[in-house]
């Protein structure tokens, strides 16, 4: 399938727009928070939703928002190919999750919306050319290789399309490749949830010492255990606290999940939480390796990092899929406080287009 190139991107309609002039029936595919804000969207904007269904086995008689959840093979029994049109509410990078998703769309014209995971700014065309300067702008700091998957990745967040969300993902073996793990001794984990990645780490890199930051209650005492059970191979310093771009406290939104974070938008100083800087923690210590998914806090992350990207010329690793902002917004912030650093795109196999990672590199 061959991608727009990024000036024929501007002539496209968005999602919303398609749907709108859509005469078929439209079914929300999945319940929950996604669904919430793609319902939010559509009543919005007079785009009429017919129902909702799950993946078979998924169907228990309940009901979302007013409609009863029907099986898929429900829809499949009434609906004949290509006469609705389905809308995916929710994501994962399961395998056995993304092979259901397939046969819903090798059934129906299937379309991802992107609604961001935090804040409620769309991606549509409205956006997209209102911000056509820092899009260009961004783009051109990537990689070669980078630019192709920066607009495929723009085709699906302006479309919704499927088949665009697929064709954006970077082979393992490819990222594996960029990202030199293997010359790292010292990390930090910015979002460090209950300590997958440093888990990870530790299977491939010859990491003997790292500072993780934790901000929710729950995940924090999983990481602390975490980290106690392999003290005797690595030194993993724990604080409950949310990076940002100062020392104090912030609103938080206390899920309890990997949702959990500063900027998701449910964040309430009934629950507030410590917030501290790379800079204040490390404390002009060095670190070969920084991870940031920071739930759309990256951006003051990263400044609170400048002092640190200036001395330590660190490889970083910054989630760029939380705001629709992200994608032009950190790249450029990135250039600012890292000029010497090499930007490069990565992404997961996953839907909607989550996993989406800038990898800094210095020269």
């Amino acid at each position: 399938m061959e991608t727009p190139d990024f000036a024929s991107l501007f002539s496209l309609q968005d999602l919303w727009q398609t749907l709108q002039a859509e005469r078929r029936p439209i079914f929300l595919y999945g319940m929950g928070n996604g669904a919430d804000k793609i319902l939010a969207v559509t009543r919005q904007r007079g785009i009429p939703v017919a129902g909702v269904f799950a993946s078979d086995g998924f169907a228990r008689g309940q009901s979302f928002q007013g409609m009863p959840v029907r099986s898929f093979s429900e829809i499949a029994a009434t609906y004949a190919p290509d006469t609705c049109v389905v809308l995916l509410a929710f994501g994962s990078a399961r395998p056995e999750v993304l092979s259901l998703i397939e046969k819903v769309a090798e059934r129906y014209e299937l379309y991802v919306p992107d609604v961001p995971v935090c804040g409620d700014t769309l991606f549509d065309a409205a956006f997209f050319s209102a911000h056509e300067k820092e899009l260009a702008a961004a783009r051109s700091l990537f990689s070669p290789e980078s630019r192709k998957l920066f607009d495929r990745v723009l085709a699906y967040k302006l479309t919704g399309r499927y088949d665009h969300l697929m064709s954006a993902v970077t082979p393992e073996e490819e990222i594996d490749a960029l990202l030199p793990l293997h010359m790292v001794r010292h990390a930090t984990d910015l979002g460090a949830y209950t300590g997958d990645t440093l888990r990870e780490l530790l299977a491939t890199t010859p990491l003997t010492a790292a500072v993780a930051m934790e901000p929710d209650r729950r995940n924090f005492k999983k990481l602390q255990a975490f980290a106690e059970s392999v003290s005797d191979r690595c030194a993993i310093s724990c604080h409950q606290a949310a990076a940002f771009d100062r020392v104090g406290e912030a609103a938080f939104d206390a899920s309890g999940n990997r949702n959990a974070g500063l900027a998701t938008g449910r964040a309430t100083m009934e629950t507030s939480v410590a917030t501290t800087t790379v800079d204040a923690l490390l404390a002009g210590a060095a670190t070969d390796y920084i991870k940031y998914d920071v739930e759309g806090a990256e951006h003051a992350a990263l400044l609170g990092t400048a002092e640190t990207l200036r001395t330590a010329h660190p490889m970083l690793k910054v989630a760029a899929y939380h705001r629709s902002e992200d994608l032009f917004d950190l790249p450029l912030l990135l250039h600012q406080l890292a000029p010497d650093h090499r930007l490069h795109l990565v992404r997961r196999r996953c839907v909607p287009a989550w996993d989406l990672d800038i990898i800094a590199l210095p020269n």
